[in-house]
């Protein structure tokens, strides 16, 4: 399992935070504590990866901080 923090972008509500959550769950993520403009993801890399990671979060109208 590999844990890493994200920063995204256009955040500012709980309706967010729930988003990025479902987005996640979809993207085969064990765990993720997701907070306005974070994340802390935990997840298998034999079941997803950063690019699918960050396309989920994309398709719920968010954008990663680089």
């Amino acid at each position: 399992m590999k844990r890493i923090k994200i920063f995204i972008e256009g955040m500012s509500c709980q309706h967010c935070i729930k988003r990025v959550s479902q987005a996640l769950q979809k993207a085969a993520v064990a765990e993720a504590d997701v907070k306005i403009g974070e994340a802390t993801i935990v997840f298998d890399e034999n079941k997803t990866n950063i690019e699918r990671i960050t396309q989920a979060i994309e398709e719920a109208g968010y954008k990663l901080k680089n």
